[in-house]
């Protein structure tokens, strides 16, 4: 198992159809031991109604949106768990009206919020685990991103400049991060019926057209986007740093 002896901290979690579900399963099917965090506003058990079918996993509550929180969570995990291996960066939010309404809409305040949640989050995680030395030699920072980053999105709008300033985040953090041997990297999954893909438009058409025309013709599953990550978790990828792997059955290759 490509993950023995690793402790992966998946940061996000909400329920069991999120891609951080699907890293989850396939961190503990490839050996790891897997915590989590959660957002303030998720039930704590429901949360831990989820989580229990891992044996051993705790899920920490968690607002990313501030510092002091991170670092609270942070040292409570430190002393709870002790160092760990890797991180999965599944958070993102943007207010309801500027996903729904077209880009130029999008408010001051909307733009702040979803580029503070989104992105500027990873660049706190981050920093705040390298700070409170929680990260064992050769950590891998993990992120979600989607297609909506590259290319617009019909209905994607600001979420899609978050993310395209997520991953442009994530090029300058592997400078910063890999003079210590730590490694981050961005997996673009393809769309997939999560919680958070309900606030799209149109959502059910965008499956359709992927399946439609990426070469292998189906959408991807939260298991292969998991397993992609535990592979970015693993010393298999050891020299992978700073990169953008898209897992959507190479839709994102096809032109006109």
């Amino acid at each position: 198992m490509i993950l023995e002896g690793k402790t992966i901290l998946i940061m996000g979690i909400r329920n069991k159809w999120s891609i951080a579900w699907g890293v989850a399963v396939s961190a503990h099917e490839n050996g790891a031991k897997v915590i989590f965090t959660h957002h303030p506003a998720e039930k704590e058990e429901k949360i831990k109604e989820l989580i229990s079918e891992l044996p051993g996993a705790k899920s920490y509550s968690c607002d990313v949106s501030s510092d002091e929180e991170i670092r609270k969570c942070f040292e409570t995990i430190k002393k709870e768990q002790g160092n760990i291996d890797g991180i999965l960066h599944s958070i993102a939010h943007a207010n309801t009206e500027d996903l729904r309404n077209d880009f130029i809409f999008t408010s001051r305040e909307g733009f702040s919020h979803a580029n503070d949640v989104s992105a500027y989050s990873l660049v706190a995680i981050t920093r705040i685990a390298k700070e409170v030395n929680m990260l064992n030699e050769r950590a891998s920072i993990v992120a979600l991103t989607y297609f909506g980053a590259e290319k617009v999105v019909e209905g994607y709008n600001l979420m899609g400049v978050a993310k395209a300033a997520l991953e442009t985040s994530i090029k300058y953090l592997a400078k910063d991060i890999g003079k210590e041997k730590m490694r981050i990297n961005a997996i673009s999954a393809g769309p997939i019926k999560t919680l958070s893909a309900k606030g799209i438009k149109d959502f059910g058409t965008i499956l359709d057209v992927v399946e439609k025309r990426a070469p292998l013709h189906e959408n991807v599953t939260t298991k292969q986007v998991g397993d992609v990550a535990s592979f970015l978790f693993s010393s298999l990828s050891s020299a992978v740093t700073g990169e953008i792997i898209h897992v959507d059955n190479g839709f994102s290759i096809i032109g006109v």
